[in-house]
């Protein structure tokens, strides 16, 4: 997806503050950057596997594994850091516009 500068610079200050309100450990930060790098090549693969792919099916392919996304998170947050990042996440799709389903 493309972002506008403003929209990138709008999404960078959510993640700084989101970063900030869910006060994780060292290691919690290490393993959620791996995660989200690991998250992000997962997208570039399936994009690059299938070039013609669009937006939408994109988001059908990232709510496919989203239990399995899901599941990694449950084993390095604690229960309080997994619902604030729930309601980050349902924020963020709001966001960016995307109907997906829960």
């Amino acid at each position: 997806m493309n972002l506008t500068s403003e929209q990138r610079n709008q999404v960078a200050a959510e993640l700084k503050r989101f970063g900030a309100d869910l006060q994780l450990n060292d290691e919690q930060k290490n393993k959620l950057q791996n995660f989200l790098t690991e998250a992000r090549a997962k997208v570039a693969e399936y994009h690059q596997a299938n070039p013609t792919a669009t937006r939408a099916d994109i988001i059908k392919q990232v709510a496919a594994n989203r239990d399995q996304l899901h599941q990694r998170l449950v084993n390095f947050l604690d229960p309080e850091q997994l619902k604030k990042w729930d309601a980050e996440v349902s924020k963020a799709k709001e966001f960016l516009g995307e109907q997906m389903a829960a």
